[in-house]
């Protein structure tokens, strides 16, 4: 349920948020955040969503932010990024962030759960049954175990993006085909569990709050296969081959470490165009890049990396929409 008209506002001792047709309503977390910005002017209720998930009740208010011009801890400091499913990130600074695999810790919970509700007496329109109150409870237990799963991941997601935005001035990601890496049927429950996009996402948004730039590698670009030190690209690399070995220059190396160095190798090539220039995707589809992302261009094949990554000027923006949540 969305509201973009009536009495929508925080209530001074912000406890309270008052909302169209639901009235005075008791949030859960304290809403000073928003009450703060909303008292120094700073900040625009615009619109307020109700929804429910997880047996829980949650409003969220969209807003119109001023926000203060921010520049990154480290403005000359450039990062790749790769992401797997061993390791969740790997930097190219060498720091590799684990995947914690909350969907995979709680398999068997949730498998009980399931199966629980299977044994309950359910609903049924062919002959008009009511479902029974074991099975609205068991139901409701099962969706709040998978509420606390997609809780967990959001959480890790946010404090892994908001430190690398605040830090870095330059970030480079690669475009992922998702959507083909699901019909993986071994890998598809790990990947998903990733959450591969919803990282990117949120490094689109969060860079352009914290004064950095987001540049996002070709999906075609060998960053795997690509020797870090030398530039030679190998023809054929297993997916279980998690050492890359050249055979040129005999640098041995990780493969996700060698693919993120290749990636903040990528900043200093990148074409600062906005112009909206096409691109083609995995269908072969035109479509234009983001707006707030860099596409870049592949490194040629046997050239070999400068020791430096060099500097790349960050390019600060605002964005004027904030999601503030209270339950």
């Amino acid at each position: 349920m969305r509201f973009t008209t009536g009495s929508i506002r925080v209530e001074p001792d912000r406890k309270y948020v008052v909302l169209p047709r639901l009235g005075r309503l008791k949030v859960h977390e304290s809403a000073r955040k928003l009450a703060r910005r909303l008292e120094a002017g700073t900040a625009r209720i615009l619109a307020a969503t109700v929804r429910r998930e997880g047996g829980r009740w949650y409003v969220s208010f969209t807003c119109e932010v001023v926000r203060a011009a921010r520049t990154p801890t480290r403005p000359d400091s450039v990062v790749g990024v790769d992401l797997g499913v061993t390791h969740l990130a790997v930097l190219s600074t060498g720091e590799q962030v684990p995947n914690p695999r909350h969907l995979v810790e709680a398999t068997g919970r949730l498998r009980r759960l399931a199966r629980r509700v299977s044994r309950r007496v359910g609903p049924d329109r062919r002959v008009r049954r009511d479902p029974s109150n074991r099975w609205q409870r068991a139901t409701r237990q099962l969706a709040r175990a998978h509420a606390r799963v997609a809780n967990l991941r959001r959480d890790g997601l946010h404090h892994l993006t908001t430190r690398l935005a605040r830090e870095h001035a330059t970030i480079v990601v690669e475009d992922l085909n998702v959507a083909g890496m699901l019909r993986n049927r071994r890998l598809a429950r790990h990947i998903a569990d990733a959450g591969f996009a919803e990282l990117r996402r949120h490094l689109h948004y969060k860079t352009e709050w914290n004064g950095g730039r987001l540049i996002m590698a070709d999906r075609w670009f060998p960053s795997s296969k690509t020797c870090s030190g030398c530039g030679t690209v190998t023809t054929k690399l297993a997916l279980a081959e998690r050492t890359y070995t050249c055979t040129t220059c005999g640098l041995t190396l990780d493969r996700d470490l060698n693919a993120a160095i290749n990636l903040a190798a990528l900043a200093r090539e990148v074409i600062d165009d906005r112009s909206g220039r096409e691109s083609l995707n995995g269908r072969r589809a035109d479509r234009k890049p983001p707006p707030a992302g860099l596409v870049a261009v592949k490194r040629p094949p046997g050239t070999a990396m400068a020791g430096n990554t060099g500097t790349v000027p960050p390019q600060g923006g605002t964005t004027p929409r904030l999601l503030v949540k209270a339950h």
